[in-house]
Formats: C-alpha cells, sequence, structure tokens
C-alpha cells in the first residue's frame, strides 16, 4: 500500500510541475494581434466591384433573353410547338443561368483567395501572431484594415 501512495504523490507532483511550466510558458509569449474588417475590405475592392458589374450586365442580358424568349412563345399558336419552344427556352435559360453562377463563384473564390493572401502577407511583414476578423473581437487588436484595403485596390 506504501508504494501505491508514494507513486500516486510522484504522479501528481509531476502533473503539477508540468501544468506549472505550462502555464508559465503561455503566460510570457508575447503576441501580436491584429484585426481586419473583412467586409470593408472586399466593399471596397476594386475587383470585387468590377465582378458586380459584370455579372449585373450578364443579369441584364439574361433579362432580355427572357424578354425574346416569351415573346417568341407568345407568337407561336400552335400548341405542340409552343410547348416545344417553352421547354427549348427554359433549358437555355438554365444553362445560361449556370453558366453565370459558376462563373461569378470561380471569381470571387480567386478574388477571396487574393484578399488572404495580402492578408497573409501583411501579417507576416507586421510579424502579427494572429489576425483576426473585427466581428469577432470585442476589444484589443491592431486594426489593419485601411493597409489591407490599400493593398488589395
Amino acid at each position: 500500500m506504501n508504494k501505491g501512495v508514494k507513486y500516486f504523490a510522484l504522479g501528481l507532483t509531476a502533473f503539477i510541475i508540468g501544468m506549472s511550466v505550462n502555464n508559465y510558458a503561455i503566460s510570457n509569449v508575447p503576441s501580436k494581434i491584429a484585426v481586419v474588417d473583412v467586409q470593408k475590405v472586399v466593399a471596397s475592392s476594386a475587383q470585387v466591384k468590377a465582378l458586380k458589374a459584370d455579372r449585373e450586365a450578364k443579369i441584364k442580358d439574361l433579362a432580355n433573353f427572357v424578354s425574346t424568349a416569351r415573346a417568341a412563345v407568345a407568337k407561336e399558336t400552335n400548341a405542340t410547338k409552343k410547348k416545344e419552344l417553352e421547354n427549348k427556352y427554359n433549358k437555355e435559360l438554365n444553362a445560361k443561368r449556370n453558366a453565370i453562377q459558376k462563373d461569378y463563384a470561380k471569381k470571387l473564390a480567386a478574388i477571396d483567395k487574393n484578399i488572404s493572401a495580402v492578408i497573409n502577407q501583411k501579417a507576416k511583414a507586421a510579424s502579427y501572431d494572429l489576425v483576426l476578423a473585427k466581428g469577432v473581437v470585442l476589444y484589443g487588436g491592431t486594426d489593419i484594415t485601411s493597409e489591407i484595403t490599400k493593398a488589395v485596390k
């Protein structure tokens, strides 16, 4: 029984020393934290503005296509041909809409990757240990949004 108590005391002592060393190591690590308002960076990005303008133009073209298709369907008098024409235009509309969505998502992902790379580069250059989105930080951190916004433009 005496041996069991010794091992328990030894294990408890090792655990306490380990926790103390861990707390000491964590408490003495100076950390440099930055925050970025990602929404502001995205909103001010010239690439995002151009992408939105391009998407709006494509949506207008799509609306014109729908108007033209409706007019063509309305002119058709034969019910069978009218149904075939509707199906044809619906397939074309869906294909065009999917192509626009895929293209937009692909370009948006590339822009997101670029913004993340700029944030990473600026953070490393300024020796920040951690960069967080401004929306999740209640207090503290150095706001580097303006630097990122200038670099992304």
